[in-house]
């Protein structure tokens, strides 16, 4: 199994910034040291070249990006300051997503270390989403004519706005979303399937809800390839969150999607999504355990062919 990381495209921020954007590095480090990688399977990313970008975004807010031209209200929106630092970042982690879908479609299973950027719309970007990785990805895979019908997995916390927006009314792509009801962002767009969950949900009406879901999404997507966007923010300690799941019920989330794709002989690009706890280590070990039970998966996918 493949995993396509950028954190070495540090995006500037200042001092006290609420994004945790140390904890793509130190989900790498943590890779790392349990091994969970063969040499040459962590892999550096291209960055997006303008004309994948341009299948979901319009050219002028490509082009405003990409020269700092947004206004102080549109940076405001994306919620971090424009540097080329951050055009070279967003491109880069869009790049990783596209990558790992090619290699899902290869071998089953494959990873971006970040992306989720699921706010990001055609002509705007807000919640610390620039670019809409997931589908910029989904629609290369079309464009290519790799993959025909797509399923989005958004557990995220906060609805995939962005992405259910840019595929509306589009019947080749099902966007299933398991949010919380009362949580950014406060107007709602409409996927394909959304599951709103009441403030201080727990583990059994959080794992109830996804079960359900999952069944629809897949019976209705025949997709030929999926992307599962595996947010930490659930999690009971997760400062932008509202909800109160715990570790273990979202390490058994992992196990559901991945399971249930496998069961139905569907390549899955995982993505990492939002996480804002306490501790960047909690965050930091919830996106651990997706990967160890990706790569756990994807042997269980080479043994059975």
């Amino acid at each position: 199994m493949k995993a396509f990381y950028s954190d070495q495209f540090v995006l500037p921020l200042p001092e006290g910034h609420r994004f945790p954007m140390q904890k793509y590095a130190l989900l790498r480090e943590r890779i790392m040291e349990a091994g969970l990688f063969q040499d040459g399977e962590l892999c550096v990313p291209p960055a997006a070249r303008d004309e994948d970008l341009l299948l979901v975004h319009t050219p002028d807010y490509v082009h405003r990006v990409q020269t700092g031209a947004l206004t102080a209200q549109e940076i405001r929106r994306i919620g971090f300051p424009w540097s080329p630092q951050m055009v070279e970042r967003s491109r880069r982690s869009v790049g990783a997503t596209i990558e790992a879908s090619r290699a899902a479609l290869a071998d089953g299973l494959a990873a971006n270390l970040a992306g989720g950027t699921h706010h990001a719309y055609p002509d705007h970007g807000e919640g610390f989403c620039v670019f809409n990785d997931v589908a910029v990805a989904a629609r290369v895979m079309q464009h290519e004519g790799l993959a025909r019908r797509i399923l989005i997995i958004d557990t995220d916390v906060h609805q995939g706005n962005g992405t259910a927006a840019i595929f509306a009314g589009d019947d080749s792509v099902f966007t299933f979303s398991i949010h919380g009801a009362k949580n950014y962002p406060f107007h709602k767009e409409r996927s394909s399937l959304d599951i709103e969950l009441p403030d201080g949900s727990g583990d059994e009406v959080f794992l109830e809800a996804l079960r359900t879901g999952l069944n629809q999404a897949l019976d209705a997507a025949r997709a030929d390839l999926a992307f599962y966007i595996a947010g930490a923010d659930p999690f009971c300690e997760d400062r932008l969150g509202r909800l109160s799941v715990s570790r273990d019920a979202l390490a058994e989330r992992d196990w559901m999607v991945f399971g249930r794709c496998r069961d139905a002989r569907l390549p899955v690009v995982t993505v990492m999504g939002g996480g804002y706890a306490r501790s960047v280590e909690d965050t930091v070990a919830i996106h651990l355990h997706t990967i160890r039970a990706a790569v756990h998966t994807s042997k269980q996918i080479i043994r059975e062919k």
